[in-house]
């Protein structure tokens, strides 16, 4: 590792290292506006200059310039400054200066290195240039005079999201960046390109003129819209959230956020359920909480507890089905199951129903095959992941299930289950692939789960998985890759039907005569018998609230303080940003005050109570953002018979990206993506 002095600080870098990664190392600030530690060096804004001695003597652009050993660097000489002066002279050559109605006003790179490192005049006079507009669809709004060349749109589109759909055309001062012919980006990561924009050439076209960033109180949180568990800051004023940012996490999102998950809130302000509603005569009337909470308790009184059963929605937070379950528990039922879409999980072992390469694991891996799964659509985030690794080391990637593109080369292998035992028996050339591999890894997508074999399936992959090495002491290649925020914690609670307990299918078909529903709006509630009493407790007005006989106004996810597990079992938390619309309250108060009407107290009245009973139910709920690696030591596979499989040709369980949930659903601005970009989805919908 070579030794170099940086304005008096000496400092070892690996070989290979830029200066300017040098100085980052040294806890030395250098300018910049083209590059970024995630995207390739394109070295073509020269904002980064420095002094190199025993070199020619001229500024040296640092985020192109690798390190040597003994190299001695000024950061801030006369000759560096006027050069950074020049710099930014020249970008301001032809930057409209229109910083008070720019949205990228107060956090805009070039304002702040325009003061830092610029001068306080110009030399130029001339007519600045102007550029027309791009339209990139509904998500990315452009102004595209103001754009500095800096190409992190494009190396972002095209490395990471691996959607090579922006480029520039021209030379000079008539560049310009845009989409070639007029589309819009078809990217489910496009709007990462606002996060990178160093000037207001890019922001959100939603956001637009809505709040500066001074207006806004701040919170942490978690984002709940798909399984990655993707930690993102909730910017709010007053009681609106008024936009969603992406948070640093290496572990999970790098810095990162799918599109959905960003711009999805606008469906938090509509169809909100703000009071208790109650049907009387065959329609809804609005009432007071405690006559709804009177209404189910006469309800329950009379029904044994075997027929009474309760299921819990995608979006659910463990302290509120901690304590539904505990409610169905106090008045008998074990009918409880978390899994809307019916799938056959085994929650016998933690290892049979997670992600257990972890999210950075993926980087390790040198084979994949992903099996009834389009991660693309399911996880964007998590597929980001999958790319990188494939680009770093030509990873194959092989798929059963249906064809798509992945943004990365992969080998459809077919669309057969029976293809899971052919590849165990070696009779498919790609079983090969994942033999000769030191760290294979297979992906089961809930695609894959959610069907009558899929219990099957399930054991079958697991099989195949240990027969071709995936299954080590030192490494776990098995892993399940959920859709649902809640999934992975109702599992870990125990939310899955108890002993004679009932499944989502046989609670729907009649098995209960009380069906308390938590925030469940992707069950066919057409399936619902008519005498079935249903209790809807949620925060939107979607398809379990239609079907509701008792509707309970509760809060979203950006209004309250809860746990959530990510896909891999990483435990994380979100916190409250904004109150609760009108009557509307937290999940687990809810159930708490109503517990008191059956006689059956639930014992905790504070949440950190409430969260003390979660450790003591299962320990991992005590690991908070902390998530250890685990190899494999026991063979044993989850139940089900491998050889079972039917002929059904595996379904991508996730048709639309764009409008999964009731929140998504809501959204004008999701509504716009799914007829911009899925025309077909759109006149479905």
């Amino acid at each position: 590792m070579p030794k170099l002095t940086i304005d008096g600080i000496e400092v070892e870098v690996p070989a290979g290292s830029t200066i300017l990664q040098a100085a980052e190392a040294a806890g030395i600030e250098i300018p910049r506006f083209c590059y970024h530690e995630r995207l390739s060096i394109a070295g073509n804004c020269r904002m980064c200059l420095v002094e190199v001695e025993k070199t020619p003597p001229k500024p040296i652009a640092s985020c192109a310039y690798p390190v040597g050993e003994g190299m001695v660097v000024h950061t801030d000489t006369p000759m560096v400054r006027n050069g950074r002066r020049g710099v930014m002279e020249f970008l301001l050559i032809n930057h409209p200066l229109d910083c008070p109605i720019c949205d990228q006003g107060g956090e805009c790179d070039l304002q702040d290195q325009a003061v830092g490192f610029g001068s306080d005049h110009s030399r130029y006079h001339e007519h600045k240039r102007a550029v027309k507009d791009k339209d990139l669809g509904p998500l990315v709004k452009t102004v595209m005079t103001r754009c500095i060349h800096c190409t992190r749109c494009i190396r972002f589109i095209t490395e990471v999201a691996g959607v090579p759909e922006l480029g520039a055309t021209d030379r000079g001062e008539h560049m310009e960046v845009g989409t070639y012919v007029q589309k819009a980006l078809s990217s489910e990561l496009s709007g990462n390109i606002i996060d990178l924009c160093p000037v207001g050439a890019l922001t959100s076209k939603p956001y637009a003129f809505v709040a500066r960033p001074w207006e806004l109180a701040k919170v942490d949180s978690i984002d709940v819209l798909d399984a990655v568990g993707t930690n993102i800051r909730i910017d709010a004023r007053g009681p609106e959230v008024l936009r969603i940012l992406p948070r640093l996490n290496e572990d999970v999102n790098e810095e990162w956020l799918g599109d959905k998950s960003r711009f999805a809130i606008d469906g938090l302000k509509r169809s909100r359920l703000d009071k208790p509603w109650l049907k009387r005569d065959g329609k809804l009337k609005p009432v007071s909480w405690a006559e709804a909470f009177q209404a189910i308790a006469d309800k329950i009184r009379d029904v044994k507890g075997d027929r009474i059963g309760a299921i819990a929605g995608d979006l659910c937070d463990a302290e509120s089905m901690l304590a539904l379950k505990d409610l169905m528990a106090s008045v008998g039922s074990t009918n409880v199951d978390c899994r809307q879409d019916g799938a056959r999980l085994d929650v016998s072992r933690r290892d049979f129903y997670s992600f257990n390469t972890s999210i950075p694991g993926i980087e390790e891996a040198d084979a994949v095959l992903l099996i009834g799964t389009n991660p693309r659509r399911e996880a964007p985030v998590l597929n980001a992941r999958i790319r990188k690794a494939f680009v770093a080391n030509n990873m194959p990637v092989g798929v059963i299930g249906e064809a798509a593109d992945l943004t990365y080369k992969s080998t459809h292998l077919g669309n057969d289950p029976a293809l899971i035992n052919a590849l165990h028996d070696g009779a498919h050339a790609f079983a090969a692939t994942l033999r000769n591999a030191k760290k294979p890894m297979i992906i089961v997508g809930q695609g894959a789960l959610a069907r009558p074999d899929g219990s099957a399936v399930l054991a079958a992959a697991w099989r195949l998985a240990a027969s071709v090495g995936a299954l080590l002491s030192d490494w776990h290649g098995f892993n399940v890759l959920h859709t649902a925020a809640a999934r992975v914690g109702g599992l870990d609670l125990g939310f899955v039907p108890g002993p004679n307990g009932k499944s989502v299918a046989q609670m729907l078909d009649g098995g209960v005569d009380v069906l308390w529903l938590l925030g469940a709006d992707e069950v066919d509630t057409a399936r619902i018998g008519a005498n079935t009493f249903v209790v809807y407790q949620g925060h939107h007005g979607d398809a379990g609230a239609h079907r509701a006989d008792v509707i309970l106004p509760s809060a979203a996810y950006t209004e309250k303080s809860g746990t959530y597990v990510n896909t891999e079992g990483r435990v994380q938390r979100g916190f409250l940003a904004v109150s609760p619309p009108g009557d509307a309250r937290e999940d687990w108060t809810i159930i708490r005050a109503f517990s008191q009407l059956t006689g059956k107290t639930l014992p905790y009245d504070t949440i950190d109570a409430l969260r003390q009973r979660l450790e003591q139910t299962n320990i991992v709920f005590s690991r908070l953002g902390y998530l250890p690696r685990f190899g494999c030591t026991d063979l044993t596979g989850p139940s089900g018979d491998p050889l079972a499989l039917s002929d059904l040709p595996f379904e991508a369980l996730v048709q639309n990206y764009y409008q999964t949930c009731p929140i998504s659903r809501s959204s004008p601005t999701m509504a716009e993506c799914t007829a911009s970009k899925s025309p077909v989805l759109a006149a479905a919908e």
